[in-house]
């Protein structure tokens, strides 16, 4: 079992809210989040309810204002915690929809897709094992898709609006 803490203000002040499985719905607990411990599990935030919206991932450990988790603002409405954080990690990657085209396999994290990869689109993936995070630019920046062993038949499906992935790195839990 989990544990989140989310805090209305910066540097852990204000009102806070203790979470300890996963919350289709935040808002009737706090009207916004500038501060986050997270004492144990990796979780996946979101910025909608019902577990859409820009996503963020967090490890254990202390995130005194919004920027630290790469959120663009203090909005977070849904969380949910992640499974398969511990690995072993596998995930397959095809250059078009529903697994065809080029395909490379992975167990590592990858900071340039593009220096293994022939392009930066990613149409559909295959995560066999662990649990992962897409980003949209090289060096793990940018916007984060968290995908979770199963298959991603488009880049619709992890929550993209385009199929460009320019780093990803595994889920893990110190």
């Amino acid at each position: 079992m989990g544990k989140i803490i989310f805090y209305e203000d910066r540097n852990f002040l204000g009102r806070s809210y203790e979470c300890t499985s996963d919350c289709q719905e935040l808002q009737t607990y706090f009207s916004r989040c500038n501060s986050i411990r997270v004492d144990s599990s990796c979780w996946v935030l979101f910025e909608r309810p019902n577990y859409l919206g820009c996503q963020y991932i967090l490890t254990p450990g202390e995130y005194p204002d919004y920027q630290r988790w790469m959120g663009f603002n203090d909005c977070v409405r849904s969380c949910r915690i992640i499974r398969n954080a511990n690995g072993p990690y596998r995930l397959k990657i095809y250059e078009r929809i529903n697994f065809e085209g080029q395909m490379m396999e992975f167990t590592d994290d990858i900071p340039s897709l593009q220096e293994h990869f022939h392009n930066r689109e990613i149409h559909s993936c295959h995560v066999i094992d662990g649990a992962w995070v897409l980003f949209e630019h090289p060096n793990c920046r940018g916007r984060q898709y968290l995908v979770e062993k199963g298959e991603f038949r488009r880049f619709t499906d992890w929550g993209a609006m385009h199929p460009i992935v320019g780093s990803f790195r595994r889920v893990m839990e110190f």
